[in-house]
């Protein structure tokens, strides 16, 4: 499937970090072909803290649709959808323990199922710090089910100057794990 017929899910939830969902849906958006379609959706808590760490709302420019986090008659509630990946940026680790219990209480939780059963791509990019056994139990669980775990740790390869730099080297490993091509760092590789 070509980039330009992709269709990517991009869920932000309730834990700090409303810059690396800001820059990974612009980065996908500006993807040369872009994704057909970049659904997003919030979680309650997610829009109180992206106005809180971003300012203002968020504002869906295409290829970027949003859905509500209540809406179960989106396409990607349902296994029969074209979306073939989900990515899940910032996630809290309620969200988390959420899908890896089979807890599909909200449209989040819904689409990461359709993600699991259907064998398609979920990257969940949690962000919390220090982890508890529970928040490792239920990453260990995600990861045997065929999810992605990956933490929102930046690097350093770079040199990073700027904060926006180091937002951009989780935001860049999360692009190159949905299978798009970005001119991104890669250590130790040539020019």
């Amino acid at each position: 499937m070509t980039d330009s017929k992709r269709k990517i899910i991009v869920t932000v939830t309730g834990a700090s970090g409303s810059v690396y969902a800001q820059k990974l849906i612009g980065k996908l958006s500006a993807l040369k072909p872009s994704p057909a379609e970049v659904a997003v959706v919030f979680s309650g808590t997610a829009r109180e803290i992206w106005k809180a760490e971003i300012g203002g709302q968020f504002d869906a420019i295409p290829p970027a649709k949003i859905y509500e986090n209540n809406n179960f008659l989106a396409p990607f509630a349902s296994g029969s959808s074209t979306f073939d990946t989900m990515i899940i940026c910032p996630s809290s680790m309620g969200t988390l323990g959420r899908i890896a219990n089979g807890v599909s209480d909200d449209l989040i939780c819904r689409a990461a199922d359709v993600m699991l059963k259907e064998r398609r791509r979920l990257i969940i990019v949690p962000r919390e710090t220090p982890y508890n056994l529970i928040h490792i139990r239920n990453m260990e669980t995600l990861t045997l089910a065929g999810a992605v775990i990956c933490p929102a740790t930046p690097s350093f390869y770079n040199k990073p100057a700027t904060i926006d730099d180091l937002v951009m080297t989780v935001v860049e490993r999360v692009i190159a794990l949905a299978g798009f091509e970005s001119d991104s760092y890669h250590w130790m590789e040539d020019d």
